[in-house]
């Protein structure tokens, strides 16, 4: 089972949560966490949804209000995408240099993707930002270029 996959009905969810069903349906309306729908529209929470359910009645006890944790949650979740995102440009780039060893230079291009350059060469354009990592005096021994 992944932690996405809406299994929970709204009352073995709110009883996980700590809270009244009436205050999922709340939530659902405030858009704060959004259940799946099963064919017949009754509500599924996956257990992201009941962490995300626990950290609102959190920041709820800690005295922050309705609007604040909206803005908390947004922040969240805008700082997990970016977390991604950094995690697929790292693979990515991991990708890169296993497939092209011989390349160390990186420099980015026009519609903002990485484009790979032979060392010792520049960009083609001067608005480019240009990313070089030295060899290692190891590699360097080892006669990598």
């Amino acid at each position: 089972m992944e932690a996405t996959d809406p299994v929970f009905a709204i009352a073995i969810a709110a009883e996980l949560a700590g809270m009244h069903p009436q205050t999922l349906r709340q939530y659902d309306r405030l858009e704060f966490v959004v259940p799946q729908r099963t064919s017949g529209q009754s509500r599924r929470y996956s257990m992201r949804d009941i962490v995300q359910l626990r950290e609102i009645a959190r920041l709820g006890a800690e005295g922050v209000s309705l609007e604040g944790i909206r803005r908390i949650l947004q922040l969240e979740n805008q700082v997990a995408e970016l977390s991604e995102r950094i995690r697929d440009l790292e693979h990515a780039l991991a990708e890169e240099l296993l497939s092209r060893p011989g390349r160390r230079v990186f420099a980015g291009g026009e519609s903002g993707e990485v484009v790979s350059l032979r060392a010792g060469t520049r960009s083609q354009r001067n608005t480019q930002v240009v990313v070089w990592r030295p060899l290692s005096h190891e590699s360097i021994e080892r006669g990598e270029r």
